[in-house]
């Protein structure tokens, strides 16, 4: 997609209809409220600080001054590790055809029924204060508000991921974030990862093309990414993987306006959200499924739960099951959009998960990152909170408990005064699995390798995609300063298609010539 200037400009907010309109979100009425101190007592001076004499110095007897100074400095709390830059809605999900075949899910239990969600949109490396057009996966994190409880759906705008280990994925993070000497991301370590980790090979082809940079949230598509167990009421079970396509139509920015884009205006994909919101104008996916008998994981070409590679859709084609649309901004962005907490581990009865390795560790890593960010009772916040049921179990305390807290009910189980009981109906079928327990790889299956299905999304791409991709992987391959982590990067490439690597190593030679001492950035690569 190629931008005109006028599409390049800032939304403007001095426009005498949006400012009427953030106006009109203010309730302002006459009677003024009293301004009070946190336990509620009137605060008699908000602009004078108390002091001995006049010129004197400020005393210590200042209450208001010293509360008001220390919640100011507390005002922060951690950034997410990853996905710290995000922006959120809320919405809806409805059915829109019968899944009852593959699912006991009540909230999929017929057709027409909605369900209050809340999605959590954001770019994976960098800090909160980001610009949100830097060329990175884009989170796609869904929470469903069930009766039986809240169900989170943790993915991206990538079918697909860099690794099928969680082992690794600290160490992938680490070296796409800021150096611990330059401090400022480095080419050098980015692509050294890469070239000793041949399994992102794919998702750095789909990243470096041209959905690497979405327009706008409202216009990229979402995955499940990982392989999930359906499990209807009969006791089938099924493994799927979900599809949310854009209904406003695919639009990316190239490497070009996506670099003016945040010079002018670092929050452009936050705000287009907001406001085509704002507006009434709602964003909506048709959401899919992908449905693979359980029977057929063994004998797939491909190990089913790689998160590295897509099922070909020729194989289990996309079968429609639902509408998600945004109709609802949050009134206090900290209060939902920071404050939201997703955790891969919120299943629902008739939902689980599969054996995919990634999967697997964000059951845990998603939780503990939450519990040290926002506290174990993150969970009773408002936006974390189960909507169309009441959570009831024996957890107690802990920091910042702001509800009844149990009241004077037991605080465990089982015990003989009518507390909550267990139900004895697994969520999904049970696994069965063999072999021994030690540090492996996943099982090899006929057609798996590193490289084929990111030769097969190359010969997908049009000549000028092409050209557009080996532009993009060339402006940051180029400023790598060791020419064995260039070589070993150009062997995936090459493996992958041989053209692929060849138009690569000629682009690369070429730029490492021209660009000798320019500055680059891991996302936008050097200049062409």
């Amino acid at each position: 997609m190629h931008l005109s200037k006028s599409h390049l400009l800032l939304i403007d907010y001095s426009t005498e209809d949006t400012w009427e309109k953030r106006r009109r979100a203010v309730t302002v009425t006459d009677e003024k409220k009293r301004l009070t101190t946190e336990a509620g007592a009137p605060v008699v001076d908000n602009q004078n600080s108390q002091t001995a004499g006049a010129d004197g110095p400020i005393v210590l007897q200042d209450h208001h001054l010293l509360e008001k100074l220390a919640r100011f400095h507390r005002e922060r709390i951690p950034e997410r590790v990853v996905h710290a830059r995000g922006s959120g809605a809320y919405g809806y999900f409805e059915v829109t055809k019968d899944v009852s075949r593959y699912t006991k899910a009540k909230f999929l239990n017929s057709v027409g029924k909605k369900t209050e969600v809340f999605i959590r949109f954001s770019t994976v490396a960098l800090e909160s204060g980001s610009p949100d057009t830097v060329r990175d996966p884009r989170g796609f994190a869904l929470k469903f508000y069930t009766e039986d409880g809240n169900y989170d759906l943790v993915g991206n705008n990538t079918p697909i991921f860099f690794l099928r280990d969680p082992l690794k994925f600290p160490d992938f993070i680490h070296s796409q974030k800021r150096d611990p000497y330059t401090h400022v991301q480095e080419p050098d370590n980015a692509w050294d990862f890469f070239s000793l980790s041949p399994e992102a090979t794919h998702q750095f082809t789909w990243l470096f093309g041209d959905r690497g940079i979405p327009y706008s949230y409202r216009n990229m598509d979402g995955f499940g990414s990982h392989t999930f167990e359906w499990t209807n009421a009969d006791g089938q079970a099924f493994w799927i993987k979900y599809h949310f396509k854009t209904d406003q139509g695919i639009k990316c920015l190239t490497t070009e306006e996506a670099a003016k884009v945040a010079g002018e205006q670092p929050n452009f994909l936050h705000l287009d959200l907001l406001d085509s919101i704002d507006k009434g104008e709602f964003p909506s996916w048709t959401v899919s499924i992908q449905v693979m008998p359980l029977e057929d994981a063994a004998k797939y070409r491909f190990n089913p739960f790689d998160l590295t590679k897509v099922w070909s859709q020729k194989d289990y084609p996309r079968q429609e099951i639902g509408r998600l649309v945004l109709n609802r901004n949050p009134e206090n962005y900290f209060a939902d959009v920071e404050q939201a907490a997703f955790n891969p581990g919120n299943f629902v009865p008739g939902i689980g998960p599969s054996p995919d390795k990634m999967l697997q560790g964000r059951l845990f890593a998603y939780g503990d990152a939450q519990r040290y960010r926002l506290g174990v009772n993150h969970t009773a916040l408002p936006v974390n909170r189960p909507h169309a049921c009441e959570a009831a179990n024996y957890g107690r305390d802990g920091a910042m408990r702001f509800d009844d807290n149990g009241c004077r009910a037991k605080n465990y189980e089982p015990n003989s005064f009518n507390g909550p009981v267990e139900t004895k109906q697994p969520y999904t079928r049970p696994i069965n699995v063999t072999g021994e327990v030690a540090a492996q790889k996943q099982t090899h299956h006929a057609d798996d390798n590193d490289f084929v299905q990111a030769g097969d999304l190359y010969r997908l791409m049009s000549a000028e995609e092409k050209f557009r991709l080996i532009e993009n992987i060339a402006g940051g391959l180029s400023a790598v300063t060791k020419d064995d982590i260039i070589q070993r990067s150009l062997s995936h490439f090459r493996n992958a298609d041989n053209d692929f690597g060849s138009r690569l190593d000629k682009r690369i030679k070429e730029l490492r010539k021209k660009n000798v001492g320019e500055e680059v950035t891991v996302q936008q690569g050097a200049a062409s």
